[in-house]
């Protein structure tokens, strides 16, 4: 009987996806949750039938899942620290700081 192969790409692409978001206000965090519940899902089935499945492979999507937590860790963390921004600044104070850089940036190149 011929070994399966478990298939991380998906999973290390999703995960790279949401720790690049994880500045859009921790939008990062859907991918990245996505890829968690992928890697899990298929480490399960690897388990319950561990001769079923090649060992690299199952190393590599145990791999896989770590990376995808960790670009969790980072969103939750992006959308703690984005909330805490909030309220103690708030939401117009903080807008109007951006928009004072905006004006100062395009000031410096001469428009």
């Amino acid at each position: 009987m011929e070994q399966q192969k478990l298939n991380p790409t998906i999973v290390y692409v999703l995960s790279v996806l949401g720790i690049l978001c994880c500045c859009v206000l921790g939008a990062g965090i859907i991918p990245s949750a996505i890829a968690y519940f992928i890697a899990k899902s298929n480490l399960q089935k690897a388990n319950n039938d561990i001769d079923a499945y090649e060992i690299t492979s199952v190393k590599g999507m145990n791999t896989a899942r770590i990376v995808a937590l960790v670009a969790v860790v980072i969103n939750v963390l992006m959308i703690a620290r984005m909330i805490y921004v909030i309220s103690t600044v708030g939401w117009d104070e903080m807008t109007e700081q951006i928009m004072n850089a905006v004006e100062e940036a395009q000031q410096a190149q001469g428009q």
